[in-house]
């Protein structure tokens, strides 16, 4: 395999290297700098580790059939649209010339290649960037090349996977260069109509017209470590404000924590992430789940009956008064919205942000498997400690992470999977930032959306359920709640402070509000109550789980039975009568 280009050449500067005393008998293309820490390495040595420097773990620019190596299964890949005609639409003085050069060169015949390939076993159609040739620009070839292969994919029922690495729009190709932004685009949303996953990767760099079409409209947006993206390049936009730009700005870490890419992740673990992305989307979520036969046997669905717990201490336990049930579900070492991902899914793989601003982490949200049934699944999270809660912002979110779940939600809906949100917050958070970014217009969208959504939706209240901030994660076919969690208007202390202008008085008020699970249950805002044990804890939550899997497999069943008019019949009903 060629080396030539692998490395950006690093002018005179040694870095701290002597280059007589180094390198002077190194055979050429032997060993060569690493550009971003200096040091001397073999090329066989970063060809082996995936491109990546062995010595400061930097990334260099992979060469694309070097990518597809990487993560398409051996023998598998199948290329499509090889060689295609040369076109100048603009009769660009040189173009043409230079195109034949580069093809020489590179022995790519344009800046993408695509074809068909197995990733561990699933089908998928590949579209892979190549910085080398013109630096990955987008004109009129690398468009229909694009165009195609999605056109393709739809045609035989496919998901797509593109890496993306571009310096944008092809300058010799002027607004035919342009219009490739609105044609892969079209293509893309063609494929999304019918139901199909579509996964974006952004290298270094993807900037210009393509973060601005095809690289910013994956179902699921993954990025390489410290990769440059952005519309315009940093270079332009100093040179437009007059001002340096901070350090990391708009490289991967950045886009994630502003909330437009679902995870940065190795090169090394690319292919197993591809993987398990593809394995859920290929299964079917209409598959039935075996019987619950213990609830079948007559056992009633309130009763604690896995945990051993019996109907007597369910019994003592009501004699708890609601002001105690508000601080029982308050309590730090009850078990988190993460607690329960991981007792009740497996395979969870989390995704970030909201695709306009950041992410939130008072709420996660991804996909999962549930026994053989993929799923959305959607928890805000608390912390277990006053650091961890300072960074979930005490389970409180904001105007983001109701966008998050929105976003998350809809692609359930896209892809047929059932949707499990597990709510535990104090409420809606509220301050400035929040009322800037539309607090109300975020929860109200969610409302307004989550009541349409055609798949089957549960909210399981695990801890506080606090005004509009859990209602917005709660407009589902079913609302459970466990025995020492609550639901309210609001907290008993803020119910206090405006009806009596006495916030002392919360004690008082939890017992007005009818805010207890038993309370809730009878008012009809919530078909479950689940039993807790005395104390509940991580540590004694296995037979809450169990009880939670058994009701789930049940919910999934029946509500994935329905037809689409029909469950949104049922969950219009159900709030209509309320």
């Amino acid at each position: 395999m060629k080396l030539h280009n692998m490395f950006k050449k690093t002018g005179g500067k040694d870095h701290g290297i002597s280059k007589n005393a180094k390198i002077r008998n190194v055979p050429e293309g032997l060993l060569k700098k690493c550009n971003k820490c200096g040091a001397a390495i073999l090329a066989e040595d970063a060809v082996e580790n995936h491109y990546i420097c062995p010595k400061c773990h930097g990334y260099f620019r992979m060469h694309a059939k070097r990518r597809i190596e990487l993560i398409a299964d051996r023998g598998t890949f199948e290329e499509w649209d090889e060689k295609m005609p040369f076109k100048n639409p603009l009769q660009f003085g040189g173009y043409e010339e230079k195109v034949r050069k580069l093809r020489e060169q590179t022995g790519l015949d344009e800046a993408v290649v695509t074809g068909k390939a197995l990733v561990k076993g699933n089908p998928a159609v590949l579209g892979v960037c190549d910085g080398r040739f013109m630096m990955a620009s987008m004109g009129e070839i690398v468009g229909e090349k694009i165009t195609r292969a999605v056109e393709r994919a739809t045609e035989e029922n496919l998901p797509v996977i593109l890496f993306a690495c571009s310096g944008g729009a092809r300058m010799q190709e002027g607004i035919i260069s342009l219009m490739q932004m609105a044609k892969t685009s079209a293509a893309l949303k063609r494929h999304s109509e019918k139901g199909l996953l579509y996964i974006s990767v952004l290298t270094d760099p993807t900037t210009g017209g393509v973060t601005a079409s095809f690289a910013m409209l994956g179902d699921i947006i993954l990025a390489e470590p410290k990769a440059l993206i952005g519309f315009a390049g940093p270079r332009v936009i100093e040179q437009t404000i007059g001002k340096k730009l901070p350090k990391g700005f708009q490289r991967s870490e950045f886009l994630l924590e502003h909330g437009f890419i679902d995870r940065i992740v190795e090169r090394d673990e690319m292919k197993d992430v591809l993987a398990r992305i593809l394995q859920v989307h290929n299964q079917t979520s209409d598959i039935s789940l075996s019987e619950d036969k213990e609830n079948e046997s007559g056992k009633s669905a309130d009763n604690f009956g896995r945990s051993g717990e019996s109907i007597q201490k369910a019994q003592e336990n009501n004699r708890i008064s609601p002001w105690e049930r508000v601080l029982l579900s308050r309590r730090a070492d009850r078990p988190t919205g993460a607690d329960y991902i991981n007792a009740l899914f497996s395979d969870f793989m989390e995704f970030h942000g909201d695709r306009f601003l950041r992410d939130d982490p008072a709420v996660m949200g991804g996909i999962a498997m549930f026994g053989n049934t993929p799923v959305t699944m959607i928890a805000q999270v608390k912390g277990k400690t006053t650091k961890e809660n300072v960074q979930r912002n005490f389970g409180m979110m904001s105007p983001e992470g109701y966008r998050k779940t929105l976003r998350l939600i809809r692609q359930a809906e896209k892809f047929r999977r059932p949707v499990i949100c597990i709510v535990d917050t104090p409420g809606a958070f509220c301050g400035p930032e929040a009322e800037e970014h539309g607090q109300g217009e975020a929860i109200a969208s969610n409302l307004y959306e989550l009541s349409s959504m055609k798949v089957p939706i549960v909210s399981i209240l695990v801890g506080e359920g606090g005004s509009g901030g859990a209602l917005a994660l709660a407009v589902a076919d079913e609302v459970w709640i466990l025995e020492n969690a609550v639901y309210s208007i609001l907290s008993p202390e803020g119910f206090a402070s405006i009806l009596w202008k006495d916030s002392s008085r919360a004690n008082e008020a939890a017992e007005v509000m009818k805010l207890t699970a038993d309370d809730l249950k009878q008012l009809g805002i919530v078909e479950h109550v689940i039993r807790e044990p005395k104390v509940l804890t991580v540590q004694t939550m296995a037979g809450v789980s169990e009880e939670l899997k058994n009701k789930l497999e049940k919910f999934i069943k029946k509500y994935g039975s329905m037809g689409q008019k029909q469950l949104l019949d049922h969950r219009y009903d159900r709030f209509r009568k309320m």
